[in-house]
C-alpha cells in the first residue's frame, strides 16, 4: 500500500550534496511511500526534534484506506500529544481506537497512565480491569499488576466539573394527590404543595487535595458540590461537602478515613447540616474486579423542623467486575438508619441496585435499576399509620463520542423513578431527562 504526501518544505528529503550543488529545477519534490517509510520517516523528524513535521506525517495517515495504518498513525499521535502534554487530546485519540479495537491491551494501558496523569485514578483502574477481562499474556498480566498497584501513588491534584440540563417532571419530589388524609379526615393539598415539572441546570463539581504523609499514606482534602437550579428558586436544590482524612495504602488494598460537614439548602434557604465521619475499604478480588465497603455515622440538624434533628448510619458494599474489554457490571447493597428527635421521622431503609454498560464502538450504554424499602418506627401524630415505602428507580444513559468537540461529548440520561408510601404526602413519581456534556474517554 502507498501514502502520497507533498512536502512543500522538500529539504528534509534533500541530501547534503543536494544542497551543496545548486539546481534550475528546484520545484516541490512528490514521492509515493509506503507505510512503513512514512512511520520511519515520522520517526526521524522526531529524532531531529521536528515534531511539527511528525504530527504532520501522522495526521495524514489518518486519511490511509487501511485500518491498521490509520490506527498506528493515531496511536502515534496520541503518544506524541501526551509527549506534549495535550492530555486531553491523547486521551480521546486512544479512546477512538478503543472504539474500533477495544481488545487492544497497550492501547488500554496507555490510556490508563494518562488518565492517571490527569488525576482520574478510578478511571485509570477502570481500564486495567478491561484489559484484564480482555485476556492478557502472563508477562503482560504481571505488568498490570504492578501498574495497578503503582496507581496507588496518587495525583496530588485535581478537579472535575459536570453541566447537563435537566427537565424533570416532579422538581420538588412531591404527591400528585388532591388531599391528605390525616386522623381529622381527608385535607386539600395547595397547588404549591403537589408535584412541579420544570426545566433546570444540573451542575457538579468537584476538587481536592493530596498532601504526602508517608510513603503509604497520605492526607486527601475534598470539596464537592451540587445544584440543581430552575427558573422558580423556590425549588432549588444545592449542597456543598468538605471532608478531609488520611488514606493508607496497602498492597492492592486502600483504607480511607475522613471527618466532613455537608450543608443543603432548598429554595435559597438552609435546609439541613451534617457533621460526619467514615471510613471505606477499597480491595480488588483478582485483576478484573474491585470490592469497596464504606460506613458513616453523622449528626444532622434539620433547619427547618428540631423534631427531625438526630443521628443518622449507613453501611455499603459496591462491587465493579469488567466482563470483557466493552462490558462490566456493578452491584450495590446498602442499609441507612436515621434516629431522630421524632419516633415518627425515624425510619429504616435498605435499598439495592445493579448497573450494566457495553461499548458499540463510540456509542457507549448505561443502564441500571435500584429498589428499596423503608419504614418509620412509629407513626406522626397527624398520620393515621406509620410510614412505609417502596421505591424502585430505572435508569439509561448514552455517551456519544462520535460527536466529541475538544475533549468532550454529549451524554443522555433518563430515569424513571417510584416511591409508593402509605402516606400521600410522600408517594410520587418522577422522570427525569439530562442533556449535558462529559468526557470522551
Amino acid at each position: 500500500m502507498f501514502v502520497g504526501l507533498l512536502l512543500a518544505g522538500a529539504a528534509t528529503l534533500v541530501t547534503p550534496a543536494d544542497r551543496q550543488s545548486p539546481r534550475l529545477d528546484t520545484a516541490p519534490v512528490s514521492r509515493n511511500l509506503t507505510a512503513g517509510q512514512m512511520f520511519a520517516l515520522a520517526d526521524a523528524a522526531t529524532a531531529r526534534g521536528n515534531i511539527a513535521l511528525a504530527e504532520t506525517i501522522y495526521r495524514a495517515m489518518l486519511a490511509d484506506s487501511s485500518r491498521d495504518v490509520r490506527l498506528e498513525a493515531r496511536y502515534r499521535l496520541a503518544k506524541l500529544e501526551s509527549a506534549r502534554g495535550n492530555l486531553s487530546r491523547a486521551a480521546v485519540l486512544l479512546r477512538e481506537i478503543l472504539d474500533e479495537r477495544p481488545d487492544t491491551p497497550s492501547v488500554r494501558l496507555e490510556l490508563a497512565r494518562i488518565l492517571d496523569r490527569m488525576g482520574d485514578s478510578d478511571g485509570a483502574l477502570r481500564q486495567l480491569r478491561a484489559a484484564q477481562a480482555g485476556g492478557l499474556p502472563p508477562a503482560v498480566a504481571r505488568l498490570v499488576d504492578r501498574y495497578s498497584e503503582a496507581l496507588r501513588a496518587q495525583r496530588p491534584f485535581g478537579a472535575t466539573i459536570e453541566v447537563g440540563l435537566a427537565p424533570d417532571s416532579n422538581i420538588n419530589r412531591a404527591t400528585r394527590s388532591d388531599t391528605l388524609g390525616t386522623v381529622f379526615g381527608d385535607f386539600d393539598i395547595s397547588k404549591q404543595g403537589r408535584a412541579k415539572s420544570g426545566v433546570g441546570v444540573a451542575l457538579y463539581g468537584q476538587t481536592y487535595r493530596r498532601l504526602p504523609l508517608s510513603p503509604k499514606a497520605s492526607l486527601l482534602v475534598r470539596l464537592t458540590s451540587s445544584a440543581d437550579l430552575y427558573p422558580e428558586s423556590r425549588f432549588n436544590d444545592v449542597s456543598a461537602d468538605l471532608a478531609a482524612g488520611p488514606e493508607i495504602a496497602s498492597g492492592s488494598d486502600r483504607l480511607q478515613f475522613e471527618v466532613g460537614a455537608t450543608q443543603r439548602w432548598f429554595g435559597q434557604k438552609p435546609f439541613v447540616r451534617l457533621a460526619r465521619t467514615s471510613a471505606t475499604l477499597s480491595h480488588q478480588l483478582g485483576r478484573r474486579s474491585l470490592l469497596r465497603l464504606s460506613g458513616t455515622a453523622a449528626l444532622v440538624d434539620n433547619q427547618m423542623n428540631d423534631l427531625q434533628d438526630g443521628k443518622s448510619y449507613s453501611v455499603q458494599a459496591d462491587l465493579e467486575r469488567a466482563m470483557s474489554a466493552t462490558t462490566g457490571v456493578a452491584g450495590t447493597v446498602g442499609f441507612d438508619r436515621q434516629s431522630l428527635n421524632d419516633a415518627g421521622y425515624s425510619t429504616s431503609n435498605w435499598r439495592a441496585g445493579l448497573t450494566g454498560w457495553r461499548d458499540f464502538g463510540r456509542l457507549t450504554i448505561t443502564a441500571g435499576a435500584d429498589v428499596a424499602r423503608l419504614h418509620a418506627d412509629d407513626r406522626l401524630l397527624l398520620f393515621p399509620r406509620r410510614r412505609e415505602d417502596r421505591y424502585w428507580r430505572f435508569s439509561a444513559a448514552a455517551t456519544f463520542r462520535r460527536l466529541q468537540f475538544r475533549g468532550f461529548a454529549p451524554v443522555v440520561r433518563v430515569s424513571v423513578e417510584r416511591n409508593r408510601s402509605s402516606i400521600e404526602l410522600y408517594d410520587y413519581r418522577r422522570t427525569r431527562t439530562e442533556i449535558g456534556i462529559v468526557r470522551a474517554f
